[in-house]
């Protein structure tokens, strides 16, 4: 009797997974099942999307089964991925409707900050109290900030030229990107950098409790720790609350990331808003201070944690990634290097004087050499996931996909297209921004599209340019890999860059 009582818990237990996974596939996602999927498991669970994104693989698992099945691919039940220019605007541009999916619940530190934020309206406020601080006239006030941070780059990197003896200092190309990244964001967050360029280490303080002991810890590291958590548990929001009961170092490791990071945010911003808005400091968090929505309300305590941490975690590693990316495959491509810096000779006469971005921001081979980078190896490479709202539905390359679908453009594999790009997609090639036609125009998309696009946009590409101008200007360079390893969190991040450098005499 207590054998069959198990037999038949056993079987109720069996038909309850199975009816979990095959009444949505069957019935709730029906209008889908036309669609290929990525791989069996995928059409019935998130588990397969979840488990890509565990290995830190996602994007290089959704562009292979792109390669193998077309431009639309099911990789989880209510979820499609479409790599075509056909669903750049539909997904991503304005007055299209479609929502932020819980794929960003997994982003949500103290309260959803412009990033996280899913509700549209909370978005639009947010939006319009945090645009002004990317104005046009606010970026002029940055500007000396990052000649400040240059400034220390440039000495750290003379003095390892200058201990080399005039042979090739060698550098984890990286972790100066990093550093140079942090202190940036730092400087232009919170009023004064992390102090990594001084330290040439990966170090930043930590505060747990606004008046608790400081420590210090590896911020890079917990960053990206807690990159790769997020993007996984954002495949599969129902974990999030059980994500500390798991016994994977994935997850206590990424947790712990978390949790490093939200002591670093806070800790700086309360030391801010303790030198309030009196200061002549014209950084984010003051421009923060200043905004008010349209009730003339200004942001709380808390949403201005959410939001300093969204700014740090915008701003640091992803432009980290791009200038490494920047630098990797312009020393990889034959001649790049050569005339990258004959025509930077022509605007920068003088190495020893640091230029302007007036000087330097429209140097074409530089800005296509930049573009370029930023193409080949997309930071963000994940489609960011937009849902179908209520109503009648949308429709891309034939298909019809109802309210409650979820539709994504991976961001890898439209860069890397050969019907938009060419058969030379995954060639690096800066020649080809000479001349874009209007499908690459359009497939572009680094800093994502429409209104929920980067709003840090134009700092980032003042820092990029300036650094990698007065680097490639000032220093000669070798390289000392032939490929490099990736790891795909949220981010698409490279392991290392080994390089030697010199300074460059004319």
């Amino acid at each position: 009797m207590a054998a069959l009582e198990t037999i038949l818990i056993w079987c109720a237990l069996l038909g309850l997974c199975i009816g979990y996974y095959l009444v949505p596939y069957l019935i709730t996602y029906s209008a889908l099942r036309d669609i290929p999927a990525a791989s069996r498991i995928a059409a019935f669970s998130n588990l397969w999307l979840a488990f890509q994104a565990r290995r830190v693989r996602r994007s290089a698992a959704v562009h292979a089964a792109h390669q193998r099945l077309g431009p639309v691919v099911r990789i989880a039940p209510n979820h499609i991925s479409i790599a075509s220019t056909a669903a750049v605007h539909p997904v991503y541009g304005h007055g299209n409707g479609l929502l932020k999916s819980d794929f960003y619940d997994a982003f949500v530190s103290f309260e959803p900050g412009l990033f996280s934020t899913r509700d549209r309206a909370e978005h639009t406020r947010k939006r319009r109290m945090v645009s002004h601080t990317f104005s046009t006239k606010a970026l002029g006030g940055f500007e000396q900030y990052i000649q400040q941070n240059l400034a220390v780059f440039v000495r750290q990197w003379n003095l390892k030229a200058d201990n080399a003896n005039g042979q090739f200092a060698k550098v984890d190309a990286l972790a100066w990107c990093n550093y140079f990244a942090f202190d940036m964001i730092g400087d232009l967050a919170f009023g004064q950098p992390f102090g990594m360029l001084e330290k040439g280490k990966d170090i930043a303080e930590l505060q747990l409790e606004p008046r608790g002991p400081i420590s210090h810890a590896p911020a890079v590291y917990l960053l990206d720790k807690r990159g790769e958590l997020n993007a996984m548990l954002g495949c599969v929001p129902a974990l999030i609350p059980y994500a500390k009961w798991i016994p994977d170092p994935f997850f206590y490791k990424g947790l712990s990331g978390r949790l490093g990071v939200n002591a670093v945010g806070t800790a700086r911003v309360t030391e801010r808003l303790q030198r309030g808005t009196k200061s002549d400091r014209i950084d984010l968090l003051a421009r923060l201070m200043e905004g008010k929505d349209d009730l003339g309300n200004s942001l709380g305590r808390n949403e201005l944690i959410s939001e300093a941490l969204t700014q740090m975690v915008a701003g640091s590693d992803t432009t980290a990634n791009s200038l490494c990316a920047v630098i990797y495959w312009t020393l990889k491509s034959p001649g790049v290097l050569q005339k990258l810096q004959k025509e930077l000779d022509t605007v920068i006469p003088n190495h020893d004087c640091a230029p302007t971005f007036s000087q330097v921001k429209d140097v074409k081979y530089l800005r296509a050499v930049i573009n370029e980078g930023l193409r080949m190896h997309s930071t963000n490479s994940i489609g960011l996931a937009r849902e179908v709202p209520p109503g009648p539905g949308l429709e891309i390359l034939g298909h019809h996909f109802p309210a409650g679908t979820v539709l994504s453009v991976p961001t890898y594999s439209i860069h890397h297209s050969k019907e938009v790009w060419g058969d030379d997609a995954d060639c690096f090639r800066p020649e080809r921004w000479e001349c874009l036609t209007e499908d690459q125009k359009t497939c572009f998309i680094p800093f994502s599209y429409g209104p929920r696009a980067c709003s840090g946009r134009n700092v980032a590409e003042m820092e990029m340019v300036l650094i990698t101008a007065i680097m490639f200007s000032r220093y000669d360079f070798e390289l000392y890999q032939d490929q490099w390893k990736l790891r795909d969190g949220f981010l698409n991040k490279p392991v290392e860059c080994q390089i030697g450098f010199k300074k460059r005499y004319r």
